[in-house]
């Protein structure tokens, strides 16, 4: 029963950082919202069920990966306690740019799905 507990727990702690990075980050209800949008749309296209998967996941990629950017620019603005620090500059450009490398990514995998049809 512990593992149970313990995956429930987790469930919980993952809710709340869903809702927190719905309630305090527009680029991710941007994000969510293009990646529903999007995953939708692949189920209208004419496609097998491999690609229409690999269309899901990529639109789902960007807003996962900037949850992770979110904590990232979370961490380094409570480790520079209020004061400007290249290093905590350093975390938020990396993370924002591992963000628009999933944005390019997704975009990626969409138009090669799409291109041949």
């Amino acid at each position: 029963m512990g593992g149970v507990k313990r995956l429930l727990r987790a469930a919980v702690f993952s809710w709340r950082g869903l809702a927190a990075a719905w309630r305090d980050e527009p680029a991710f209800r941007l994000e969510v919202a293009a990646a529903a949008a999007l995953s939708a749309g692949a189920f209208w296209l004419d496609v097998g069920g491999g690609s229409r998967a690999l269309l899901v996941a990529a639109a789902v990629f960007v807003p996962a990966v900037e949850l992770l950017n979110t904590a990232l620019e979370a961490a380094a603005d409570l480790a520079a306690d209020g004061k400007r620090h290249p290093l905590a500059a350093k975390i938020k450009d990396c993370g924002s740019a591992a963000v628009l490398l999933s944005i390019i990514i997704a975009a990626a995998v969409w138009a090669g799905v799409l291109w041949p049809n």
